[in-house]
């Protein structure tokens, strides 16, 4: 069945503009047990699953992610709203980095900030990060657009049939491409700040040796 191209485009942008995250104050003012905090994300975050059946979080997942030091461990088996932030920061990390990449990205932060005294807490972290999703979307919206449009300029030399399959892969190609590179640029910043650290303790540990 043929799509209308600009059918295709208006529902990609609609898809992104309905896009949301889950603000701090919709957050429990309670500690919640495992099966509550599973049916929160589930609830809160259905709007990115691919398909239905699909689960935004599960226990084995929190225990996994628990494991790997990516998650603070719960107190009395309950889980604070700090842990849910934490929980949403791996959600999102996790569709395209690796959970070393996480750690190394997530780690300083908890370590640092959850359940913490100082003036800045992990949901100041979150609010702030989060509220410049909407002006990105838009940015998104208008870079998504400009890719569709360069796609369709493409194979037009070829048939009907297959001006449409090949400008829908030039498309994604396009999409992934941009993927792609951004990633390559998130774990050259990550292997960059490990590679700093790594420096930094060399030091120390020559230092006390002397």
């Amino acid at each position: 069945m043929t799509i209308d191209e600009r059918d295709l485009l208006n529902s990609i942008l609609e898809s992104l503009a309905r896009i949301d995250y889950i603000k701090p104050e919709e957050l429990p003012n309670i500690d919640l047990y495992m099966d509550q905090v599973t049916t929160f994300m589930d609830e809160r975050l259905s709007i990115s699953k691919r398909h239905p059946e699909d689960k935004v979080l599960t226990k084995t997942m929190i225990n996994n992610y628990a494991k790997n030091n990516l998650l603070p461990p719960p107190v009395k088996k309950k889980y604070s709203k700090e842990h849910l932030l934490a929980l949403i920061f791996i959600y999102y990390f996790k569709n395209i980095l690796s959970i070393g990449d996480i750690q190394a990205i997530l780690n300083p932060i908890t370590e640092q900030y959850f359940a913490s005294d100082t003036e800045l807490d992990l949901e100041d972290i979150y609010s702030e990060v989060f509220r410049l999703e909407e002006s990105e979307i838009m940015n998104l919206q208008k870079d998504i657009t400009r890719k569709y449009h360069t796609s369709q300029k493409t194979f037009t030399d070829a048939s009907k049939e297959e001006k449409e399959t090949l400008q829908r892969f030039s498309f994604l190609c396009m999409l992934s491409f941009d993927v792609y590179i951004k990633k390559q640029l998130i774990e050259k910043l990550i292997d960059a700040k490990i590679d700093t650290n790594t420096k930094t303790a060399e030091k120390h540990t020559k230092k006390s040796e002397k």
